[in-house]
């Protein structure tokens, strides 16, 4: 084992040093330090972090209209595209 691993196992998880990654904060955090960054590229369409972000928010609240709440399941069939991106963020979004 190298020193490096080793290292690695001996240090304990603090704020400083650890916070766990879920898709929502992934994406929170990639719109926040990336804004301007290419998130998605579509054939001809390209959005940004902040721009897939605002349209995950959108979906989210679209669902909330439609009364899906914590714990339902949502059901999408979509190919690649990226509506089906957008769900993957969308609908952790209400908790669904």
């Amino acid at each position: 084992m190298n020193d490096i691993c080793h290292f690695n196992e001996a240090l304990e998880k603090t704020a400083a040093n650890h916070v766990a990654l879920s898709p929502l904060s992934f994406i929170k955090r990639a719109a926040a330090v990336y804004p301007d960054r290419t998130a998605l590229i579509y054939h001809e369409t390209r959005y940004t972090w902040q721009q897939t972000y605002a349209r995950c928010r959108r979906l989210a609240s679209m669902l909330q209209d439609f009364g899906i709440t914590r714990g339902d399941t949502v059901a999408v069939m979509l190919p690649n595209v990226p509506a089906m991106y957008e769900a993957h963020f969308g609908v952790p979004m209400v908790g669904a």
